[in-house]
């Protein structure tokens, strides 16, 4: 049981700066004992405050927690354009021949505003990226687990109907989690953008869940609540921080999450010990929602 995720292989997106909660998904998994392979956009990084990181530096932190005979790759794609999705998942697939893990962290970060400055174009981006990236990703590890099962495709379902499931199973044939913000629980004013596309996601949480159990697979999304990437740091911010800081240490922890806080919880999720947690949108933000 040291290494739970021992032979699996697992695809993390969104991992380029070692501050952010991708590359902490990746070493956490990485510690389980799982094959990694990262996904990472760093010109996206690099129009932010924080900056870009070195990606070398982010290949060695990963590799450096891999378990023994572990292997880990890395690829490039700005998953705004559909056409990258299928690459990323042949080329996920290539490293070991299977594909067990999905986690969905990448974001689209600024270029948002409020409902007064909102133009379709600034909808669209954040749709593309955090959104139907996601969705499209999901979708093509269920057909290939479907097509791994011996199914066949087929045409288009009408609403209500049900798929013809492989099951029952013995353990689910794979984990995929999607990353949602704290939009349920709090206004995030200035960001309508980005909390209408994260939104969905959790808004379509239990129908795909439903969907993918019928080839195993089990679906989770999870809200990490404030995660300090940069942006809560006076150097790098976006943001006017003056009262956040001076209510931060009336809280319960005095402070925000770390990036391996959400990280454990998404590393359990992908364990057997996790397994018989379906379809849940999961808030850990150490009370912050409270």
């Amino acid at each position: 049981m040291q290494f739970p995720l021992s032979g699996r292989t697992a695809l993390v997106t969104g991992v380029s700066r070692r501050k952010g909660i991708g590359f902490a998904i990746a070493t956490e998994l990485a510690s389980l004992g799982a094959n990694v392979f990262i996904h990472h956009f760093r010109a996206h990084d690099l129009r932010q405050p924080w900056g870009g990181d070195d990606l070398d530096a982010v290949r060695i932190g990963i590799r450096g927690v891999l378990s023994p005979g572990a292997v880990m790759g890395d690829h490039a794609a700005d998953l705004r354009d559909p056409a990258t999705i299928e690459p990323l998942l042949v080329a996920a697939s290539s490293l070991t021949g299977r594909l067990d893990i999905l986690v969905y962290n990448q974001a689209m970060s600024g270029s948002d505003g409020s409902i007064y400055d909102m133009t379709a174009h600034r909808l669209e981006d954040h749709w593309q990226a955090n959104a139907r990236a996601s969705l499209l990703l999901t979708a093509g590890l269920a057909r290939r687990r479907r097509a791994e099962l011996g199914g066949e495709e087929r045409g288009s379902r009408r609403p209500g109907d049900r798929g013809s499931g492989f099951g029952p199973f013995e353990r689910p044939t794979g984990h995929v989690v999607w990353m949602t913000s704290g939009q349920g629980h709090a206004a995030m004013r200035g960001e309508v953008a980005y909390a209408a596309s994260k939104a969905a996601l959790a808004g379509v949480t239990r129908t795909v869940s439903s969907e993918l159990l019928d080839v195993g697979l089990v679906l989770n999304t999870v809200n990490p609540g404030p995660v300090n990437t940069g942006y809560l740091d006076t150097e790098t911010t976006d943001r006017d921080l003056t009262s956040f800081l001076e209510w931060l240490p009336t809280t319960p922890f005095g402070r925000v999450a770390l990036p391996e806080d959400p990280a454990r919880l998404i590393g359990w999720l992908c364990t057997d010990a996790g397994s018989w947690v379906i379809g849940q949108v999961l808030t850990t933000d150490g009370g912050f929602s409270l």
